[in-house]
């Protein structure tokens, strides 16, 4: 299973699936990330915390634990 903390720098991701229950996976949708959204990767802190992405024309950052629940394609 590849996750959205996989993706490097740069590249385009697809999202497949959502993982995680309640409150995390509500706060991931709610920042306009469900089933397939396309997610471009634009920045990872250098210790990986937070992840800068580009999802439907919006700049967002998550938590690498976010990212996590992220399975992409």
């Amino acid at each position: 299973m590849k996750t959205l903390k996989d993706v490097a720098i740069g590249q385009t991701a697809m999202v497949k699936k959502l993982h995680g229950e309640g409150a995390v996976k509500r706060r991931i949708m709610d920042m306009g990330i469900t089933k397939g959204t396309e997610v471009f990767v634009r920045k990872v802190a250098p210790l990986g915390d937070p992840i800068e992405l580009k999802v439907r024309g919006y700049e967002l950052s998550i938590r690498k634990a976010d990212a996590e629940q992220i399975e992409v394609e």
